[in-house]
């Protein structure tokens, strides 16, 4: 069944296993295996260490529906984290010393519990991020999150990708440049970006089209200088990140068909020097249901940690996942292409 159809019918399990087919089918001119080209580098398997960062996902509902979008987020869909799993999430903050707490969505400032758990997190004394789209703090309803985001210090990651007005809405949808720099410009005005504050406010950038992102340091001073110039506007870091081929963007490089295209792209720019980084080494996912995944896009492809029964946030504790094997796939290819890419940006120079 093509994965369009899947996706209209909103069966995220079927959409996931589907995904997750394709992307290990041997293919025309039999694109590798991602485990076998790591252990062509000398990688029996990759292995956690100490998660010191614990990313969950509150849920797929959001106030946009991007094209590049590997959650399949929209206005459309009611998967949110109840109270009592954001509860079993706390314990393990607060039981396992986790550093950081990494919140992504959807929108997840559209979770009615997510000003309280951000407070409870802080209350901790933990390192917050909010993976924000920019234009949820424009909605009606939701414009007092700037202020809210600013008075418990909380780590603002933007999704921005690309400083052109016409790029921007056509990955993103029309009106969303506008809304984004409304949002930043208030942003700034709270202290967020500015040199010497504390409050930090990163970019996040996509590719348009199929392409690995050019250089992060390069295309940060591009940013700055145009988003400075035309509209006044700060931060402090730009991150790169690779479309990864999952949900929305696997659909539209099937329907174009230029999945082979894209995949042996990634595949022959496989960086051996990305290893050591990627995010999964020290980061743990969490679904809006409380369920674990060794990294976000394994989240997506219902790809579980190598357990015999998905683990729960409920029972589960962090210091017994230490030196674990990790899920691997062919999508992982996309983090270890190029100067590779995680959730905090490239991995290399």
């Amino acid at each position: 069944m093509p994965l369009l159809t899947l996706l209209r019918q909103g069966n995220p399990l079927a959409n996931a296993d589907h995904q997750r087919e394709i992307l290990e089918m041997p293919g025309d001119g039999a694109l590798p295996m991602f485990h076998k080209t790591l252990h062509e580098h000398g990688v029996a398997d990759l292995k956690r260490r100490k998660v010191t960062t614990l990313q969950v996902n509150v849920g797929k509902l959001c106030n946009q529906t991007c094209r590049h979008c590997h959650v399949d987020a929209g206005p459309d869909r009611r998967e949110l984290m109840t109270q009592e799993t954001f509860e079993h999430c706390l314990r393990l903050i607060r039981d396992f010393e986790v550093e950081t707490v990494d919140i992504t969505g959807g929108a997840p400032e559209m979770n009615p519990h997510f000003m309280w758990f951000v407070t409870e997190i802080r209350k901790l004394g933990r390192h917050v991020i909010d993976r924000c789209n920019l234009t949820i703090l424009t909605v009606p309803g939701f414009t007092h999150f700037p202020l809210f985001l600013a008075e418990q210090e909380v780590e603002i990651v933007a999704s921005l990708p690309c400083y052109l007005e016409q790029n921007c809405d056509s990955q993103r949808g029309s009106g969303v440049f506008e809304k984004s720099i409304r949002a930043l410009q208030r942003l700034n005005e709270l202290g967020y970006g500015v040199e010497g504050s504390s409050l930090r406010l990163s970019l996040v950038y996509n590719p348009t089209g199929l392409s690995l992102p050019p250089n992060q340091q390069k295309l940060e001073q591009s940013y700055r200088n145009q988003l400075r110039a035309r509209f006044g506007i700060e931060f402090q870091q730009l991150y790169t990140i690779t479309n990864m081929p999952i949900s929305r963007f696997l659909d539209d490089l099937l329907a174009s068909e230029r999945y082979h295209e894209y995949m042996s792209l990634l595949a022959r720019s496989f960086n051996p020097s990305t290893i050591d980084g990627l995010m999964c080494r020290s980061t743990l996912s969490v679904d809006w249901e409380g369920f674990l995944y060794d990294c976000d896009f394994n989240q997506m492809l219902n790809l579980a940690t190598h357990h015999e029964t998905r683990l729960h946030v409920s029972s589960v504790r962090l210091d017994q996942l230490e030196n674990h094997p990790i899920a691997v796939g062919r999508h992982c290819f996309g983090c270890t292409a190029g100067a590779g890419s995680s959730c905090q940006g490239a991995l290399t120079g």
